[in-house]
């Protein structure tokens, strides 16, 4: 079999959807595509389109971690089991950083990963993400939901009341 239907037949593998991303993100036909570009495990292209006030509660949140533990990321690629996905923001600490830099995609996932909710999001959509980033190490991942001013934070344990990092979340959605 050629690998094109391979691609068809079966989910890529963790090393060719690394690569395919990294060669996404080199294409100069896509240069100037607004929005995030995702893959799934079959290779597909998934993007979404960009919104202002998302790019701003990305920033927002992106400012209230603290730059001497660790760094804050935006639109950040993470290979999982379901693809390469791009968290909106995510957190990595020192020794996240030292061990992956920058790394593109992600091969092991931030501490922490956020998704901050669109309209178009569906609840599985944002559900399976979630999983995808704990199951590829993050130790929290949070959904932000702008119109009903809500976050809600997961780990391996499941749903939490807030999260176990030290992040003033005080009028981020203000």
């Amino acid at each position: 079999m050629n690998s094109v239907s391979e691609t068809i037949d079966r989910p890529l593998t963790p090393a060719a959807l690394s690569t395919r991303y990294r060669e996404l993100c080199a294409d100069p036909l896509l240069a100037n595509v607004p929005g995030t570009i995702e893959l799934d495990i079959w290779g597909r292209i998934l993007m979404s389109p960009a919104n202002n006030y998302h790019g701003i509660l990305q920033m927002r949140l992106g400012r209230r971690f603290d730059p001497s533990s660790g760094t804050a990321m935006a639109e950040t690629s993470v290979l999982t089991s379901i693809g390469v996905i791009v968290a909106d923001v995510a957190w990595g600490s020192r020794d996240f950083m030292r061990q992956h830099g920058t790394e593109t995609p992600f091969t092991r996932a931030p501490e922490i990963c956020v998704e901050i909710a669109s309209p178009s999001n569906s609840t599985q959509a944002l559900t399976d993400k979630v999983a995808a980033y704990l199951d590829a190490g993050a130790v929290e991942a949070w959904v932000v939901y702008p119109m009903s001013k809500r976050i809600e934070f997961f780990t391996a344990a499941g749903t939490q009341a807030g999260s176990n990092f030290e992040v003033d979340l005080t009028n981020l959605l203000d």
